[in-house]
């Protein structure tokens, strides 16, 4: 048997109600599914990320994301099965396989912003500290109440009578849902997440969400951008939209009906700095005007325009250079950039795209189309592709 290891599971059916297909959808352009396997990867001492599901697109996800899949029986995978049932069935796998687990780390991937430094705390509490089992939770100070059956509310963790003052109280600690961390041998006889000594996780507030239907899911994809922070763009080709991205979105036309629109020499200057790094780049637009021709071969970029079909034209592109979608970024503005946003893997929007092509970036940048978005995008990808040559 090898070395008992630290291993992190994830749950995620694809039978999902309250929000269909929850744990591939997206939150700061990055499948829920995606999202909790790298808070594990990131987090010290996790050996394994393990996702147990019934549904092959989760799978794949899970896959390209570096995480081990394991397939999950119809019989503990319906509405009624339990967490549990799902991580004791994934250890029994792995230790089928020679996988000895000491210590689980149970993620759920319906908490879109695990911190990762919260798991590593779990970790230690477990593997150092003498506890049987962690959890994450937020403080709160909030005045709990519970309705009797004649409709009276009674206090639950107070005194009604008194009213201290927040400094001049104790707290007490929500769960968030997000992870839980136990010793496997006690889980196992257990099979339950509580058992023996317990230890409290406390992270911060603004990782607490969890989304159980459509307005958390809204809630989480508009406060992603203020939570997560800045990403490295770590990929292998980029492509753009024209208008509203290489330009300002507004053109000018003289008295014969003639139109010029307004860039940036330094767009100008990230393309060429993407070219000599030999990175891909491409520009798809829905427009057909000379000018968006004209500028691309200024900028030595193929361009495909006319295009009512996005999708199939980026897919085309990438087959052709044997690029995988999920290692393009997307640079897009405006609600027909949505659709090839929604295939790449970082999908990215300008500082002043559209509200809905915000919600759907993973990747919101600080300058506005026409106004060095492009070069903004390319600084981060090339500054990415140093920092990977350094480690």
């Amino acid at each position: 048997m090898s070395e008992r290891r630290v291993v992190a599971v994830i749950p995620a059916r694809g039978g999902s109600k309250g929000v269909p297909r929850k744990n591939v959808r997206r939150v700061g352009g990055v499948p829920l599914v995606e999202r909790a396997i790298c808070a594990a990867l990131a987090a010290d001492g996790v050996d394994l990320v393990v996702v147990s599901t019934d549904d092959a697109e989760i799978a794949a996800v899970s896959r390209a994301a570096g995480a081990r899949v394991v397939m999950r029986p119809a019989e503990i995978a319906g509405d009624t099965a339990s967490s549990e049932s799902a991580v004791l069935h994934a250890l029994e796998v792995l230790e089928a396989e020679g996988t000895d687990a000491g210590i689980v780390v149970f993620l759920q991937a319906t908490s879109p912003f695990i911190p990762s430094a919260g798991i590593s705390r779990g970790i230690a509490a477990v593997r150092d500290e003498g506890f049987d089992c962690a959890f994450s939770a937020v403080a709160t100070y909030g005045f709990l109440w519970a309705r009797a059956d004649d409709g009276t509310a009674r206090a639950i963790n107070h005194d009604a009578s008194r009213r201290p003052r927040r400094q001049d109280r104790e707290p007490h600690h929500l769960e968030t849902g997000a992870f839980y961390v136990f010793d496997a041998d006690g889980f196992r006889a257990a099979r339950h997440r509580f058992f023996g000594r317990i230890a409290i996780v406390e992270v911060p507030e603004s990782s607490a969400i969890e989304i159980d239907d459509a307005d958390q899911l809204a809630i989480a994809v508009a406060i992603a951008p203020l939570v997560a922070p800045p990403e490295p763009i770590d990929v292998d080709a980029i492509v753009t939209d024209f208008d509203g991205v290489h330009t300002d979105d507004t053109a000018s036309v003289d008295a014969e009906g003639h139109e010029s629109v307004r860039v940036s020499r330094s767009d100008g200057m990230g393309v060429a700095l993407l070219r000599r790094a030999d990175i891909p780049l491409l520009i798809l637009s829905s427009e057909v005007h000379p000018v968006v021709r004209a500028r691309a071969e200024k900028l030595g970029v193929p361009v495909v325009h006319g295009l009512a079909d996005k999708v199939t034209a980026l897919r085309e592109w990438a087959a052709g250079l044997g690029i995988p979608l999920d290692r393009i970024a997307y640079l897009g503005n405006d609600v027909n950039d949505l659709p090839p946003m929604a295939v790449v893997g970082w999908p990215v929007a300008v500082a002043d795209a559209e509200p809905a092509v915000r919600s759907a970036a993973r990747v919101v940048l600080q300058r506005g189309g026409g106004a060095g978005a492009v070069r903004e995008l390319a600084d981060r990808v090339l500054a990415a592709r140093v920092a990977d040559a350094t480690d």
